[in-house]
């Protein structure tokens, strides 16, 4: 463990630093589009510009990086959120926040695609799942951290849009040292939408929706929990204990999807879900809020983890060379339900007031529950032995998250040792990294110093190396 986190413990932190000011950005953004005057309907459709650019960034932030570097890349991105962060506090007006919002999710997903793949070139075989679970807590600890930052200063000033603005330029810092050479991003093999339906069903539909709620939620909790009259702190404390709760609750539910049919898990925690997103309704007139952060821990607990569920839920009924490209579908797929979460929810926030918020969240989870039953009635569950083994994957994260599964690369791994050229020409010690392979190919190549033709990729010498 020591040794995986010495490898990639500066793009860890880098990554830290960015969840800091993305986390805290969308919290920041609800409150301040309460203050500015904007209609609940009209900030529903300015957040969810966020996941249009996301979505947007994903598809193109890999073509980009193939002729110009990771590090100049990742430094152009990073420019970028900083720059777009301060124009939320330069003008004010919703339309122009709506393209803000769709630059900062563009830079963001290029921001996680070049993150995900250094982490993913540094992990070796034994590695990669520590490392995987490196990441998972650092995502989920710096999105709960970042709301309390909230408190700092007054949400109506200019001082919490520098302090996001700081926290991205900082990240910079940690990956523009990183050591060469830069990561390669393998395109892997496409499945349509309609095929990856046709494999799961249930797996592709309850992303949609999932990626529907969880939109909704981490766009316009913030601006719900204004509404019903709660605190600078106590909107911090809800939205985090939301995410703590999410964080606890992975493996304990990802553990015991291994051991029964899994769309029994997602039926009983969609359905839990729902329960818990009912009491949020009642608790939420209360004085005494701490029922209603104990909910909040709850619902978190439950609905986080649909995530993680429905990949492996997929991932089930796929050779171990699919996985990927049917994860990044499935990811996709989270996408587009996250651009329509935020406006349907807050169009019926519009129209039945800020109650609707958790009436929404419950009934997407119970549409969930009611089609797991309706795949339950037509389908005869997989044999056990015979599901793979559950791997929590961050939220918010790009397509590149999803060649860190274990099981993937070590497939694919075992399948590259021994067939490519190099391997008849030295000796592939095991467990080395993908880095490491090509440096030592490099060596055994020659001295390319002298070469007349620069390679665009290259990104010069570093202060550190992230392989040792």
């Amino acid at each position: 463990m020591g040794a995986a986190l010495s490898a990639c413990w500066p793009l860890l932190l880098g990554i830290g630093l960015m969840m800091l000011g993305n986390g805290l950005q969308g919290s920041l953004l609800g409150i301040r589009a309460n203050l500015e005057g904007f209609s609940t309907a009209i900030t529903g459709f300015v957040m969810s510009g966020y996941f249009v650019g996301f979505l947007l960034g994903s598809v193109v932030t890999p073509r980009i990086l193939a002729s110009v570097g990771h590090v100049r890349v990742f430094a152009a991105l990073a420019s970028l959120a900083s720059t777009a962060t301060l124009m939320h506090a330069v003008i004010p007006d919703p339309y122009v926040w709506a393209i803000i919002r769709l630059v900062t999710g563009f830079s963001f997903a290029g921001l996680y695609i070049v993150s995900e793949s250094w982490l993913n070139d540094t992990a070796t075989n034994e590695t990669r799942g520590q490392i995987l679970s490196f990441y998972m807590v650092i995502v989920f600890s710096a999105m709960a951290a970042g709301q309390f930052l909230l408190t700092m200063a007054d949400p109506g000033g200019y001082e919490l849009f520098i302090v996001i603005s700081v926290l991205v330029s900082l990240a910079l810092i940690p990956s523009a040292l990183t050591a060469s050479p830069a990561p390669n991003i393998e395109q892997p093999k496409r499945l349509s939408v309609a095929k990856l339906y046709k494999i799961s069903p249930l797996g592709s539909t309850a992303m949609i929706v999932v990626g529907m709620a969880q939109g909704a939620f981490y766009s316009m909790a913030a601006v719900y929990a204004d509404l019903i009259g709660l605190s600078l702190t106590q909107i911090s404390t809800f939205i985090s204990v939301v995410i703590v709760g999410g964080a606890l609750m992975q493996m304990p539910i990802g553990r015991l999807s291994d051991k029964f049919d899994r769309r029994q898990i997602i039926l009983l925690t969609a359905t839990l879900t729902a329960v818990s997103a009912v009491f949020m309704f009642y608790l939420q007139g209360l004085e005494d809020k701490t029922w209603f952060m104990i909910g909040a821990a709850m619902f978190g607990g439950f609905c986080m983890p649909l995530y993680s569920l429905c990949i492996a839920y997929t991932n089930d009924y796929l050779e171990p060379d699919e996985m990927v490209a049917a994860s990044s579908g499935l990811i996709l797929l989270n996408g587009v339900g996250a651009v329509v979460g935020p406006i349907a929810i807050s169009l019926l926030m519009a129209w039945y007031g800020a109650s609707a918020f958790f009436v929404f969240l419950a009934a997407a989870h119970v549409f969930i529950s009611v089609f797991t039953l309706y795949r339950m009635s037509s389908k005869v569950a997989m044999p056990l032995d015979e599901q793979g083994d559950f791997v929590a994957m961050p939220m918010r994260s790009g397509p590149i998250a999803a060649t860190m599964n274990p099981e993937t690369e070590e497939w694919e791994e075992e399948e590259e040792i021994g067939t490519d050229p190099i391997d008849q020409i030295i000796p592939i010690p095991f467990g080395l990294s993908k880095a490491q392979i090509a440096i030592l190919a490099d060596l055994a190549e020659g001295d390319d110093d002298d070469d007349e033709d620069s390679d665009l990729t290259d990104d010069g010498p570093s202060l550190w190396n992230r392989n040792g």
